[in-house]
């Protein structure tokens, strides 16, 4: 006896779509087969009419993180849920290793945290502040405990986050011999130093100085620089939340030289342009790096399609619009990001609804190549026997207007408010259970599991 039968839909997964039907038992794809109807199961979906796809893993969250003389607007409860509601069945969120602190230390103390609240699965990346030599010796544990990812910031020097060459080279070298992948943030500091001290003492305060502070050249040179590293010590490289065009021109040129170089982008990036620096509400779209201008937006679509953008994230880190106020007349004082994680799939998918890539692009981009770079592939990213339950149906014709009222997050507003998609999920299941159907979240703080990923070797 199956738990449930999904039947009658068009199955897609990064290399296949065709009709067919899914029984799940204890949380598992079961069978998989062209008509499953002799098969006994408790519950039973027609999806005719359907895509039935692998859940979305958002590689990227930064939820209850402390940051900008605040902390983050969704909790792991808040966070997790607009997942679900948004076809997101596993999020990756950032751990913050502060001064003093052992890697698997701060990764359980947000395993502490997130455990009871958490709505659908969850892993973690730990970005490293502090690389004492026992620190360096300890990656080889976290990879074994099933945090095999660390983040490195080029930037933040006065937040005590930012690392420097050295440290980053080193961390380069030791994870290549423990299985580990570096992720970068890539910006310049000093530039960004240099510029924001110009514009406020020249009285120009605005959010377009924000963009100003931090343009094109600013993140390139960084990500030149990472890549430079990564070759010369021919270790993997995952750049985070890439936005501008002469950084993926260096993404691209190291492939070709045949480099394992990922770059991760974000809705943001693809959707809108540095303008909306300019207006009223600006300050609601700060967030580092800045949105680029329209070449880089259409350079980022074209690595999409070419396949040197590896994985599409959502660097979900919202904040109220009131702490947003707090840089109405003082740019630096705005606390950097923006909200994405229940946008994220619906947003890709209705790219491909309008024929920009097509859905098995989406799912690659959103699921499957998450799970495979990051070590927890085939239990996550596709629709296979034995894979987990994450499962989204999703219907093509559905009309929706993403607005604050008909999200499911803690914050305030969204950078989303009024945009227009055609297709949107329907029905997500976490490991079997249904957690969104039809606008409405059904699933239970403290569902979710973490998901212990393996290293690289």
């Amino acid at each position: 006896m199956m738990d449930l039968i999904i039947k009658n839909g068009t199955i897609i997964t990064a290399t296949d779509t065709y009709q067919g039907d899914i029984a799940v038992k204890d949380g598992k794809i079961a069978l998989i087969g062209q008509d499953l109807s002799d098969v006994e199961a408790k519950e039973v979906i027609d999806a005719s009419g359907k895509y039935v796809l692998p859940g979305a893993l958002d590689a990227h969250t930064h939820l209850e993180m402390p940051f900008g003389g605040t902390t983050s607007a969704d909790s792991y409860e808040a966070g997790t849920r607009a997942a679900a509601c948004g076809g997101v069945t596993t999020v990756f969120d950032f751990v913050i290793q502060r001064k003093g602190q052992g890697l698997i230390e701060a990764v359980e103390a947000r395993r502490k945290l997130c455990e009871p609240q958490a709505c659908v699965d969850y892993a973690f990346h730990t970005a490293i502040t502090d690389l004492r030599p026992e620190i360096l010796e300890e990656l080889a544990d976290s990879v074994e405990y099933g945090v095999p990812s660390f983040k490195v910031f080029t930037v933040y020097k006065k937040e005590g986050m930012m690392v420097e060459d050295g440290v980053f080279t080193k961390l380069l070298q030791k994870s290549k011999e423990v299985g580990a992948l570096i992720g970068v943030h890539a910006e310049n500091p000093d530039q960004i130093d240099q510029r924001t001290e110009e514009f406020l003492a020249e009285g120009k305060t605005s959010a377009w100085y924000h963009y100003m502070s931090r343009p094109e050249f600013v993140e390139a040179e960084a990500v030149k620089r990472a890549i430079h590293w990564a070759k010369s010590f021919d270790a993997p490289l995952y750049i985070v939340h890439l936005a501008c065009k002469d950084g993926l021109d260096e993404v691209t040129r190291a492939r070709d030289e045949g480099y394992e170089i990922y770059a991760e982008t974000c809705p943001h990036y693809l959707h809108f342009t540095s303008d909306v620096y300019k207006r009223e509400d600006g300050r609601n779209f700060v967030c580092s790096p800045p949105i680029k201008g329209k070449e880089s937006q259409d350079a980022l679509w074209e690595g999409i399609k070419r396949g040197d953008i590896a994985t599409i994230a959502t660097d979900h880190c919202p904040f109220q619009s009131h702490e947003k106020d707090w840089g109405k007349d003082d740019f630096t004082k705005i606390p950097n990001g923006c909200m994405g994680v229940e946008n994220l799939y619906p947003y890709m998918l209705d790219a491909a609804n309008r024929g920009r890539i097509t859905f098995n692009k989406a799912v690659e981009l959103c699921s499957t190549n998450v799970a495979k770079i990051f070590g927890c592939a085939p239990q996550k990213g596709t629709i296979a026997p034995g894979s987990d339950a994450d499962i989204v149906i999703y219907d093509p014709n559905k009309k929706f207007v993403i607005s604050k009222d008909n999200m499911h997050s803690d914050i305030d507003h969204t950078i989303w408010e009024g945009v227009e998609l055609t297709g949107y999920p329907v029905m997500t299941f976490s490991r079997g259970k249904l957690v969104f159907k039809d606008g409405e979240f059904l699933g239970t703080p403290g569902h979710g599991q973490f998901v212990k990923r393996k290293g690289r070797k």
